[in-house]
């Protein structure tokens, strides 16, 4: 179901932002980030804006490269991308035991992806949680074109001030989405208000490792590539969101950083070294041809301005990552499962 065509590309570019705009919006969204002058407080003081104007860019990007589903996944041998991604989503789904006639809430669901597989996985109703417009649009027709559109639906609103009642969910997950989140410790607050007592919370979080050095510019130059590419506030350390989860009331049950065990990289859908028909346009050949079919685009006005300096910054985004795994300094699955106490103190 995922767009998959040049024009589809071109049309989404810029998504509810008008596309005369489109080239402003790019200016904006980069004057948040260190390289054009920017900072980690107004990055993080500004951050309803700046992510919302990142996914407006970049979603269109993301379902033509990617898919449905914007996340990694540890790999196995002789596995396709897709076939991991979709192991990853279920694995998340019975961590939580999800079953029919759970009510559960997915935090940051970006187009749906994740959503409608757990959904179809585990026969529950889902509710997406997403601050964008577009990609709810997006994710509500794409909900509709496989008959979803009856069991899982999709709310508009901030997951630091979520509009639900206290102890109204089953079950919640969060995949590589509250990296976003520009306190930690306030998001993890939020997901903990509106768990039922005895339920889980589990989640992929974006992470620095124990092997990054605050002090080493390489490293920094990294987190900062991955910062600007992916619309990130600052991204926390495996510790720092533990510590955040304990300090919300969570009980721990167990917490590993999952890419430590994946039998192939999971950055190697990133590696311009590397050759997959299942993942083409994600290598240098892909990225050549959309490269140069997006300037094309925007010269003959299909794509609006701006088009390609968006393309640009995704593509620096993805050697960010790149480096970020090779080093070991970067996981884009640290995995916790938490539990919200019965007795609520």
């Amino acid at each position: 179901m995922a767009k998959s065509g040049a024009l589809d590309l071109a049309t989404g570019i810029g998504g509810k932002i008008q596309k005369t705009e489109v080239e402003s919006a790019v200016d904006q969204y980069e004057k948040y980030h260190s390289d054009f002058g920017g900072d980690e407080e107004a990055r993080k003081t500004n951050y309803s804006d700046m992510v919302n104007k990142y996914y407006d860019l970049a979603t269109s990007f993301y379902e033509f490269g990617w898919g449905e589903s914007f996340h990694f996944a540890p790999r196995w041998k002789g596995e396709s991308l897709r076939e991991s991604i979709k192991r990853h989503e279920h694995f998340l789904a019975l961590q939580l035991c999800l079953r029919r006639g759970m009510k559960v809430l997915d935090v940051g669901c970006g187009i749906g992806g994740p959503l409608r597989e757990i959904a179809r996985f585990s026969s529950v109703s889902i509710t997406g949680l997403n601050n964008n417009e577009y990609q709810i649009t997006r994710g509500t027709e794409l909900n509709r074109l496989v008959g979803l559109d009856g069991s899982c639906s999709f709310v508009k609103a901030d997951f630091m001030r979520m509009p639900f009642p206290d102890n109204n969910f089953d079950a919640i997950y969060a995949i590589e989405a509250t990296c976003h989140a520009p306190d930690a410790l306030g998001c993890y607050k939020e997901i903990f208000r509106v768990l039922k007592p005895g339920q889980c919370f589990a989640a992929y979080e974006w992470c620095m490792t124990e092997h990054y050095n605050p002090k080493n510019e390489s490293h920094k130059k990294v987190k900062a590539e991955i910062e600007i590419g992916d619309g990130l506030p600052d991204i926390r350390s495996t510790n720092q969101c533990l510590d955040a989860l304990k300090q919300a009331g969570f009980e721990v049950i167990w917490e590993k950083d999952l890419a430590i065990d994946s039998p192939l990289p999971w950055y190697l859908p990133l590696d311009t070294r590397h050759f997959s028909l299942s993942s083409f346009r994600l290598t240098t050949l892909g990225r050549l041809i959309t490269r140069t079919m997006v300037k094309t685009l925007e010269f003959v006005g299909l794509a609006p301005q701006g088009s390609v300096r968006v393309s640009s910054f995704l593509e620096k985004a993805a050697e960010g990552l790149l480096e970020g795994g090779r080093k070991e300094i970067f996981t884009p699955m640290y995995f916790f499962l938490v539990r919200k106490p019965v007795l609520d103190s």
